[in-house]
């Protein structure tokens, strides 16, 4: 693997000999950078909304934030003897789904404060946050971390922190499904039936996803139940269900709006 893509050499400069650039951070980088390309550009050309670098700021600061969070609470008692580990680059990174539980209330926030329409950039979101995750395990395939089970399977990969046996690359499968989701959720876009349809889709089909992978994952995960349910499995079916109750409810609403605009007739 490759967790530093390279280094700058400072010669002695502030007393370090080098700073190296981790792979996962230019990911991170890299992805954020294309997520808000994307969804500037769309939010301006499809719903003529200008958003402000300070909201990709203040989401950026909500993600670390929550990241970090998130994982503390997957290994508290280390993290406490530990602290700075927290913050390590190389030896820790960021759970997901805290990054995501702290952004989209930050969003909404946002979106009320301004008076800007919910669930149609919701939906961009769900396409923005989607890039930013498959470039973002991406990052994690190069540093070696969120690794998975061993196998003997011919597609197994050893990584450095497993010890050098051959494990399921669950971050490769992860980016898959997610190139997967984003492709369905580009041609559902082109006949979106109502607005947060793609951004409830992208909560359904990534929890799924999201519980399959937890099953193959290797390395030390949060558990709610020890060997049966991660974290990020329990927070994926809260979302799942969420994510289904809110679907039918707009779908239903689609429906009496649509008899009822037949009625005017």
């Amino acid at each position: 693997m490759y967790p530093e893509l390279f280094n700058i050499n400072l010669k002695g400069l502030l007393g370090l000999n080098y700073i190296p650039i981790a792979s996962y951070a230019v990911c991170i980088v890299l992805g954020t950078l294309l997520a808000s390309l994307y969804g500037k550009y769309t939010l301006k050309k499809e719903l003529g909304i200008s958003i402000s670098n300070n909201f990709i700021y203040l989401l950026f600061l909500a993600g670390y934030i929550g990241g970090k969070v998130f994982l503390y609470l997957e290994r508290p008692q280390y993290y406490i003897t530990n602290p700075n580990a927290v913050l390590d680059t190389y030896s820790s990174g960021f759970v997901f789904y805290g990054s995501f539980i702290f952004v989209i209330p930050t969003a909404i926030w946002y979106f009320k404060k301004h008076s800007l329409p919910i669930w149609p950039i919701l939906d961009v979101l769900a396409i923005s946050t989607t890039l930013i995750q498959i470039v973002g395990r991406t990052g994690c395939f190069l540093a070696g971390c969120c690794y998975g089970k061993p196998t003997e399977h011919v597609f197994g990969m050893a990584f450095p922190v497993s010890n050098n046996l051959p494990v399921h690359p669950t971050q490769l499968y992860e980016s898959m499904l997610l190139c997967i989701g984003l492709v369905i959720m580009l041609v559902i876009k082109k006949h979106k039936a109502f607005n947060g349809q793609l951004f409830l889709i992208y909560l359904s089909y990534y929890g799924i996803c999201r519980i399959v992978l937890e099953i193959f994952r290797g390395d030390v995960r949060g558990q709610i139940i020890s060997g049966v349910l991660s974290h990020s499995q329990g927070i994926a079916i809260i979302l799942i269900a969420i994510s289904l109750m809110a679907y039918l409810r707009l779908y239903k609403q689609l429906t009496i709006n649509s008899k009822n605009h037949e009625k005017s007739f």
